[in-house]
């Protein structure tokens, strides 16, 4: 492939870096950089996948490391994920995991952002220079964070970790129109490019895989770039480099979703012959350990020589006394996807082995709601279109249909998840063994999101865990409410009945979840979903109740709906109530007139619902 005419750019990153500084002295300790491209899955790359592209560069580095064939975000997006590496704690304990943050929280008590304690220890530490983070920074964390940082200006001999972002394959590198799919040409041959079965097989999506294959490409000559300087330093005897993707992506129904497309990214480690003896495996080989973004700080200090803090949730993978049959026998990854801007979901996953299990919490709340910043790509519009059209088959109109609860796929037979085996016989002691996983773990954070993210604002931000700890028994109560939606409705409907007539709001809350799950099922509740619609004392639950009647027809819930927005005077109230008029009005066909000289002034000038007023045409 020829790539001259990216050269420009790559010539930019070099002289970024500046003067080549005089080979240098080894380390008593290792020097470690990552190197980080965004909106990266797997699934684009020869290495990992054989409808990828060729990465040479990044191949060497696996010629001479270690190639990570099951590595994971945890998140499918940017601030989440990069919250969760800088951290090593799972969002939903942290309250880490909303993208675009409304307000930023603090790290756990007694615990820093893992570079902190490298500092602590004599390391030079640099970022470059994309931070992205949802949780507050303190001053210890980098003795330099900038477009400027780089391990050059540390002292003599000083051991660095190093963090070098690369943005050329960003999603925003779709935003093409399709006047310039006819100008501008791409280097990969669009038409032998593979288009996953779940997109339309058109030009657009043969056109965006080839762009976005081009961007691969270009990535993988800079980290060619930044290994040739840290050679050229000398470095390489003593630096262990890893590459990885900051999530998965880009291509519509990735970033942003807990598919492997939106997850699975892919990782190199290159392990310097000075510091082979901390690695169980040879140069050149492969693991299938599952790796996920919690346990990268905390194998970048075990490989450094320092101890991993109490309070962070990730494990070291690689290091001292780690051996190959103790990182063989990882094999479990867990996902979180919650609000991307103005679009709000709950869904968890869990992977084990081959299998994958994701649980919907709000399955009305279709994949392919709208969201300003996605849509944004042709690829987006052409798939909405085509669905509207009535042009698609059935794996490819998924995306903008109610999702089940729950869904189980067998990756190695269907690596896409287009089956779900959630509702087959032979697959029943799976099912039961996955969702018990997930309900472990969710439990034992436990996970702040079963409360809206409102209210955890306004009571919980201050400090996360300390709430999630005070408050652990009313989310376990919480978390098994909606797990009601997994019965038959027979079996579930006196404890949903409890639930929507209980004295604490968010029971109700989840209880009208639940009850909009089943839908017409849950019609004899009618009465009682009409009573919240008019007269509960949370907002929020009028809007529940209100969707309830939407979905299933009982009533039409634009005034409902548009009168609690009216009253809300919470921004990030309103954004969850502004989810349900895209809902109503996208899913279900309803007209919304929302009035904006009604909302509340810190309501309307809040940038996420001025997103959605302006889709909706209301301002």
């Amino acid at each position: 492939m020829d790539l001259t005419k990216y050269a420009g750019g790559i010539i930019l990153l070099a002289l970024f870096f500046g003067a080549c500084t005089p080979r240098e002295k080894p380390v008593d300790r290792p020097n470690i950089v990552w190197i980080t491209s965004e909106d990266n899955s797997k699934h684009y790359m020869e290495l990992f996948d054989p409808n990828g592209i060729e990465t040479p560069s990044i191949e060497r580095l696996a010629d001479r490391g270690i190639k990570f064939t099951r590595a994971f975000s945890n998140a499918p997006v940017c601030s989440a994920a990069r919250s969760t590496l800088i951290s090593g704690c799972y969002g939903p304990r942290v309250a880490s995991h909303y993208h675009r943050k409304l307000r930023k929280v603090p790290m756990p008590e007694s615990v820093e952002m893992f570079p902190a304690y490298l500092r602590e220890a004599g390391y030079y530490t640099t970022n470059n220079s994309k931070e992205d983070y949802n949780i507050f920074k303190s001053d210890s964390v980098w003795d330099e964070s900038s477009k400027k940082a780089s391990w050059r200006n540390r002292s003599e001999g000083q051991p660095f970790f190093h963090v070098q972002n690369i943005g050329v394959s960003h999603e925003s590198g779709l935003f093409f129109t399709e006047e310039e799919m006819k100008t501008v040409d791409t280097l990969t041959d669009r038409a032998s490019c593979f288009v996953l079965p779940n997109h339309p097989q058109t030009e657009v999506f043969r056109y965006t895989n080839a762009r976005y294959r081009d961007k691969v490409a270009v990535m993988d000559k800079m980290v060619g770039e930044i290994v040739r300087q840290l050679e050229e330093d000398g470095l390489m005897e003593h630096t262990f480099i890893f590459y990885f993707g900051d999530h998965g992506g880009v291509l519509p129904g990735s970033k942003g979703y807990l598919y492997e497309v939106g997850l699975h990214i892919p990782l190199v480690v290159y392990v310097p012959p000075k510091y082979r003896h901390l690695v169980s495996l040879d140069a050149g080989t492969a693991s299938d350990a599952f790796v996920s973004f919690i346990d990268f700080g905390p194998t970048v200090l075990h490989l450094a020589g320092v101890d991993v803090p109490k309070g962070i949730d990730g494990k070291s993978f690689l290091g001292k006394g780690i051996s190959a049959e103790a990182l063989n026998s990882l094999d479990e990854t867990y996902g979180y996807a919650d609000r991307f801007d103005e679009k709000y979901d709950m869904v968890r996953s869990v992977r084990k082995g081959k299998f994958k299990y994701i649980r919907n919490y709000q399955p009305f709340n279709f994949d392919g709601l709208m969201n300003n910043y996605r849509y944004r790509q042709t690829g987006y519009r052409e798939w909405l279109d085509l669905y509207k059209m009535g042009a698609l088959n059935n794996v490819q109109a998924d995306f903008f249909e109610t999702k089940p609860p729950e869904a189980l796929f067998d990756l190695e037979a269907d690596p896409y998840e287009t089956t779900n085996l959630a509702e087959s016989a032979d697959h029943g002691e799976t099912l039961e063994m996955m969702r018990n996983k997930l309900n472990t773990w969710i439990k034992g954070m436990p996970d702040l999101s079963f409360y809206p993210e409102f209210y955890l604002i306004r009571h919980a931000f201050d400090n996360p865990v300390r709430f999630g700890r005070k408050h652990q028994n009313d989310i376990e109560n919480y978390a098994e409410i909606a797990d009601l939606a997994l019965l038959d409705f027979s079996q579930a409907k006196p404890k949903i009945e409890n639930a929507i007539n209980s004295d604490d709001p968010w029971k109700r809350y989840w209880g009208l979840i639940v009850c909009t799950s089943f839908a017409g099922e849950a019609g004899d509740m009618l009465s009682r979903i009409n009573e919240i619609a008019e007269s509960d004392t949370e907002l929020i639950n009028r809007v529940r109740a209100a969707e309830y009647l939407g979905v299933t027809r009982k009533a039409n819930p634009s005034n409902l709906i548009s009168e609690a927005l009216y009253a809300s005077e919470d921004p990030n109230e309103a954004l969850l109530m502004l989810n349900s008029v895209v809902l109503m009005q996208d899913g279900f066909d309803y007209v919304f007139e929302i009035e904006p000289d009604k909302l509340h002034a810190e309501v309307s000038n809040e940038p996420h619902v001025k997103r959605r007023l302006e889709y909706l045409n209301a301002i």
